[in-house]
């Protein structure tokens, strides 16, 4: 499915508000998405023990939710969770992400979240709360960067040449 493009003056970003709201409840859906690829995998390679594999397990998860991001930007543009919120991804002109830029925004996307899991990692830190703030603090940090860029883009958009816009006002393609 093929999408119109939208005139330039129409490309605005979402409120980092909403934004955020989008990433908080994509999490809760891919909740699912990682449950399920993680049971298929511990049946695939019968791992009797959640420390055993992990590093597969790991790999497996990070193709599998690539391949759910890409698939969705390239197809309308929106996962799930854009959907609910309007929010659509489109190239710097307003176009249609292709196959080669989605992957480039999924691996780059990990930027909001490696600063926190390299600190957590080099400091040896092994508690849940310690985790989660670390996480919390890198994702608000890489969050609030994006105030700014002239169009309030993240990073690994304004790197990749996409775009996340208001789609409210927007018919659906």
């Amino acid at each position: 499915m093929t999408a119109v493009p939208v005139a330039t003056g129409d490309l605005r970003a979402p409120a980092l508000l909403r934004r955020m709201a989008c990433f908080l409840y994509e999490g809760v859906l891919l909740f699912g998405v990682v449950m399920a690829a993680g049971f298929v995998y511990s049946v695939a390679t019968q791992q009797r023990h959640a420390l055993v594999g992990v590093h597969g397990m790991q790999a497996v998860l990070f193709v599998v939710l690539g391949a759910y991001f890409v698939w969705c930007w390239t197809r309308s543009g929106q996962t799930l969770a854009m959907q609910t919120w309007r929010i659509r991804l489109v190239t710097h002109d307003g176009r249609q992400v292709r196959r080669v830029r989605a992957l480039c925004r999924y691996v780059l996307s990990w930027l909001w979240f490696m600063p926190a899991l390299v600190t957590v990692w080099a400091s040896g830190l092994k508690s849940s709360a310690a985790v989660f703030t670390a996480l919390a603090v890198g994702v608000l940090t890489y969050a609030l960067l994006s105030r700014l860029h002239p169009q309030r883009q993240f990073l690994h958009d304004a790197v990749c040449g996409t775009r996340l816009v208001d789609w409210t006002n927007q018919r659906a393609s």
